[in-house]
């Protein structure tokens, strides 16, 4: 067992699942249900349900959401404050999931906005630690996530990075990317993401380029499974497993949870790969970002 500190968003998630096309101005007939999200409290939970020591860091409103997600969290058995931010309301995402089970969302993010370094518990014992990237595109955390940054580099603490999506990155300079994923030990992100942030439109080469930066780079491909690049040298692919997909919400926290499971543990790329892509199966056979509460 390895003791893991997740740092980012908590969200009230509300999947809404058709199959068909959307009615725009009239109704489209859907199967409407909420889940616990967040990138970072999705990761947090999948870990723990690989048998880890799991602290969330994040914050979530003193709402009726912000009740249901604490008390989301306690079932899987992830750690966290117990306070809730007053006055504020809780993360809310919709999320619009199509026939082949591919999904759009609308996040807000919230209470999340006001992730401080005051948040952080002790950083005494950490294997590792998760960082979600929206918690740095956030304008209104991102400074205080950057000293969150400096206090884990203070201890140590190995850092894995999964930058957010290509919408959400346009707004962020190249440069400042750079930096970000410079100072991080692992980056996990999937193919749109990888191409985009590494400037080439061959995976290979902006596996290069994202190298350069950092030591690690597992890139997430969908139903072509993963590939990763380590030290500048050896790429490393997996294929995917063969699954029927309901909803990819949620699927590539599975498979960072899996990943930095298996690699903290005994660090060999292809048997971290396989662990993060039987996650991600698990997910997308089912609605919803989370693990199945045994």
């Amino acid at each position: 067992m390895k003791n893991f500190l997740c740092i980012g968003d908590i969200m009230l998630d509300v999947s809404v699942v058709i199959d068909s096309e959307i009615h725009v101005g009239g109704d489209t007939a859907a199967s409407i249900s909420t889940h616990g999200g967040g990138a970072a409290a999705n990761v947090a939970t999948w870990l723990a349900s690989l048998g880890n020591d799991v602290f969330l860091c994040s914050r979530a409103g003193d709402d009726l959401n912000g009740e249901f997600l604490h008390e989301d969290l306690d079932l899987y058995g992830v750690r966290h404050s117990s306070e809730r931010a007053t006055g504020e309301k809780s993360g809310v995402v919709v999320i619009l999931v199509n026939e082949a089970g591919d999904r759009t969302m609308f996040p807000d993010s919230g209470a999340n906005s006001g992730l401080s370094i005051a948040d952080l518990p002790s950083l005494e014992h950490f294997s590792g630690a998760y960082l979600s990237g929206y918690a740095l595109i956030n304008p209104k955390s991102r400074k205080n996530v950057m000293e969150m940054i400096q206090r884990l580099k203070d201890h140590d603490i190995p850092i894995v990075l999964d930058p957010g999506t290509v919408g959400a990155l346009r707004s962020i300079p190249a440069s400042l990317l750079a930096e970000w994923i410079a100072l991080v030990d692992v980056l996990i992100l999937n193919e749109e993401e990888a191409l985009y942030i590494g400037g080439d439109l061959n995976i290979e080469g902006a596996l290069v380029n994202l190298a350069a930066l950092t030591p690690l780079v597992v890139v997430k491909r969908g139903d072509k499974g993963a590939i990763a690049i380590f030290e500048h040298a050896m790429i490393v692919e997996v294929p995917a497993d063969i699954v029927e997909v309901i909803d990819t919400t949620g699927a590539g926290d599975a498979f960072t949870a899996g990943f930095m499971s298996s690699w903290f543990n005994e660090p060999h790329i292809e048997l971290a790969i396989k662990s993060g892509i039987t996650r991600a199966s698990i997910c997308i056979a089912a609605v919803g970002a989370r693990p199945p509460l045994l």
